[in-house]
Order: structure tokens, then C-alpha cells, then sequence
């Protein structure tokens, strides 16, 4: 990515349209394929605030406006998904759904590469579940 040029990521996503384009894909996703099914349980019957939250995450995770930061604070993500049953399938399964809309997205091939390989380090992170042998 460093080769790219000094736009930031949320530049090189499109910037706000970008982001919320691939939070909708992903959510989109999520709500409507059999793969996403133990993680689409963990949410709220509507997605509407976790999309929003997403989006406001990402927006500054990628360099753009601190949206979540102004509005909930530091995100503390590991903290704020504790609540929730997060093991290698649900992490496995939001996964899915983002690489999946990040392939659909128009983003360049660079970007694309770079949200997986950052995201899958994030999802991972997430899990607070030890697998049974």
C-alpha cells in the first residue's frame, strides 16, 4: 500500500460514498447468506445502528473523519464485543462477508488486498473463545 501514493485509505476507498457502499455490501450480505448465519444472530433484529456504527468506525480507522470517536469515544473493540460469543466460525463468518464485499467493491486491486489483510487482523483480535479440540 505504501507505494501507492500519500492518499490515506479512506481516500483510496472513495472516501465516504467508498465506505458506506462497502458497509452496506457487507451487512447487505450478513443479513441474506446462509454462510453469515451464527454472526448475523449475534446482531439486533434491524441493522440499521450497526451499520451506522461501522461506518463511523471505519471512516477514521481509514483516515477519514474520527465519526466514531466524536460521537461513542475511543471504540475499545475488544471491550465492546465481550458481550457477545466470538469464536474462530463467527470470526471466520464476518470474514466472509468482508471479503466478500470488499471483491465486489471498485476498489484497486492494492486497497482491496490491504483492507483483507488488516480486517482479518482485526476480526482475529475479536474472538474471545477458546475453540473445543
Amino acid at each position: 500500500m505504501d507505494n501507492l501514493n500519500l492518499n490515506s485509505l479512506y481516500d483510496l476507498m472513495g472516501g465516504e460514498t467508498g465506505v458506506r457502499a462497502l458497509v452496506e455490501r457487507f451487512y447487505d450480505l450478513m443479513d441474506s447468506s446462509p454462510e453469515a448465519r451464527d454472526i448475523r444472530a449475534l446482531h439486533a433484529a434491524s441493522l440499521k445502528q450497526s451499520r451506522e456504527k461501522l461506518f463511523m468506525f471505519l471512516s477514521g480507522w481509514s483516515g477519514g473523519p474520527s465519526l466514531y470517536i466524536e460521537k461513542y469515544g475511543h471504540p475499545r473493540l475488544r471491550q465492546r464485543h465481550m458481550p457477545f460469543s466470538i469464536g474462530e466460525r463467527e470470526r471466520d463468518q464476518w470474514l466472509w462477508c468482508m471479503k466478500q464485499a470488499i471483491d465486489e467493491s471498485d476498489f484497486l486491486p492494492a486497497v482491496k488486498e490491504h483492507l483483507k489483510s488488516r480486517l482479518s487482523e482485526v476480526a482475529d483480535f475479536m474472538r474471545n473463545q477458546k475453540e473445543s479440540a
